[in-house]
């Protein structure tokens, strides 16, 4: 499998495509896989949420473009590398901040298949967990062309499964989603306003933003700005769609209490559409998912480590990739004790603020100053700079 991904990525699908394929697979985990979290940044607005799955789209659009870009006229393939960039002597805020908030989102996540796992499936929550570590570990153990060829495959399916669930959700709750776009819909929602969902875009926008270290192992196969522009805004539209939908599947229950009150919002509604099959499909979706996030935040941390301590000893060993990406999630399936509903309401909101003072605001300042002045140091073409 490696060897035929390896071909794939070597033409347009590599440079074009994988960057959002990888994006993609990591940001469902705290983006929008439960639910809970387009509850959160969105949903509870109305059809002001609307605004926020505008944000949402430039928002990550602008996010890849500039990311891509300066990763490919600096050669920076690796987080610290590529902070030193923007923030110089302060990087190691950025790893303290990076590494919380890959342990969040998949505690995050531990919370809710746990959950999922057992209700649907009947597995105790220990058992679910200690299947993911396992997986987990192997995959770490094998490295970058195993994870490039599972991500490719694996963002497909659950792609599909998503756009399943929504087209199953929409279908059968048409009546309903009109009504929440009429003024009795909208009364549904008193406090919403649409410069709070227009925040909220940002803030959702902004926690996600640790997903974009966990790329930067895959640009080294961009060749121009055409290149970054083109694979930004296809990553853009990637990561966007899924939020989208759920937006649109959650006003249609917008007269229903228990979906918004809901740990894993997805589970309610499709308990209410279709049960049975849906479930059991949406039980494995999550699953995967969480093997998909987790997998790709800790590669990430695993080739920050392995950039500081590997060389001197050839890099890291692939039974201690193995060790270390499985210690992490154990880590994280100890946090998710806390509660779904209070990590992503509290602790995704904190850390939102801070990507956006660590990430967002040096990459569209002192990024964009070196990308403008590398750019005219290489060409003076305004696209294949």
């Amino acid at each position: 499998m490696t060897g035929f991904f390896g071909r794939l990525s070597a033409g347009a699908f590599g440079r074009l495509l994988l960057p959002g394929i990888v994006l993609q697979s990591v940001l469902i985990g705290g983006g929008y896989a439960s639910g809970r979290e387009v509850v959160e940044f969105g949903a509870r607005f109305g059809v002001y949420g609307g605004g926020a799955v505008i944000v949402v789209f430039f928002g990550f659009s602008l996010m890849a473009i500039l990311t891509f870009e300066l990763a490919r006229l600096s050669s920076a393939y690796e987080y610290k590398a590529f902070m030193r960039q923007l923030i110089g002597w302060a990087w190691p805020a950025f790893d303290l901040l990076f590494g919380t908030m890959a342990v969040l989102i998949i505690a995050v996540m531990a919370s809710a298949a746990a959950n999922i796992m057992q209700q649907v499936l009947g597995l105790p929550p220990a058992v679910g967990t200690g299947l993911i570590i396992v997986a987990v570990g192997i995959l770490c153990y094998f490295g970058t062309a195993l994870i490039e060829g599972f991500k490719s495959i694996g963002t497909g399916l659950l792609y599909i499964a998503y756009l399943l669930f929504a087209a199953v959700v929409l279908t059968q709750q048409w009546p309903q989603l009109s009504n929440a776009f009429s003024t009795e819909g909208m009364a549904q929602f008193p406090e919403a306003t649409a410069g709070a969902a227009l925040l909220a875009g940002v803030i959702y926008v902004g926690y996600n933003l640790a997903v974009f270290p966990a790329v930067l192992f895959t640009l080294h196969r961009q060749q121009s700005r055409r290149d970054t522009v083109t694979a930004g805004l296809i990553a853009g539209a990637m990561m966007t769609v899924p939020f989208a939908l759920t937006w649109l599947c959650l006003l249609a229950y917008y007269q229903s209490p228990e979906v918004f009150a809901a740990p894993v919002p997805w589970l309610v509604m499709l308990e209410v559409v279709g049960g049975g099959w849906l479930l059991i499909v949406f039980a494995l979706v999550m699953g995967w998912t969480l093997l998909e996030t987790s997998v790709g935040l800790i590669h990430a941390l695993l080739e920050r480590i392995d950039r500081d301590f590997g060389p001197a000893d050839g890099g890291l060993s692939r039974p201690l990739r193995g060790f270390l990406g499985a210690g992490v999630l154990l880590a994280a399936a100890v946090l998710s004790q806390i509660g779904i509903i209070a990590l992503i309401a509290q602790g995704y909101t904190i850390m939102g603020y801070l990507f956006i003072a660590l990430f967002a605001l040096p990459l569209m300042t002192i990024g964009l100053a070196r990308i403008l002045h590398q750019g005219r140091q290489r060409s003076t073409s305004p696209i294949e700079s």
